[in-house]
């Protein structure tokens, strides 16, 4: 939250903060970013944090309660960027026609469906033939 509101380097923009490896002494914390944009603009951005770590470790030492406060160390998180890599190679890779052949089997599968659907007579008016018995009742009325 300190980096989004506390910040006012204008190069400090779009970052989400994935994760935070600390060490087991609690004196180092490696701070995982990603930013959306180009590599120019996550270099700004990690340049603009890399020079706000040590207002935002006061931030942090406020916060906690311990001996020692963890030195930040801001690391660009690549994950998101090759997640969205890999799925344009397959999509490239991938032929069109497996779409539409995607589409047609969602067809199929909606009409087959449609004739496992018992018609609805809830309305009263429709009696079933089949439940009428051919014999006369012993009822006395």
């Amino acid at each position: 939250m300190a980096i989004l509101t506390d910040l006012k380097d204008p190069r400090v923009k779009d970052v989400t903060v994935t994760y935070v490896e600390v060490s087991a002494d609690m004196r180092q914390a490696k701070v995982h970013v990603s930013v959306m944009g180009d590599e120019t603009k996550q270099q700004l951005s990690l340049r603009g944090l890399q020079n706000a770590a040590g207002f935002l470790q006061s931030k942090v030492a406020k916060r906690i309660d311990t001996r020692y406060t963890p030195r930040l160390a801001f690391v660009l998180d690549l994950g998101v960027k090759r997640s969205i890599e890999i799925s344009q190679i397959l999509q490239s890779v991938l032929p069109p026609a497996h779409a539409e052949h995607h589409d047609q089997l969602a067809d199929d599968q909606d009409l087959d469906h449609d004739e496992e659907q018992p018609e609805d007579d809830s309305d009263g008016d429709v009696m079933d033939t089949d439940a009428i018995d051919d014999e006369p009742s012993n009822d006395s009325r």
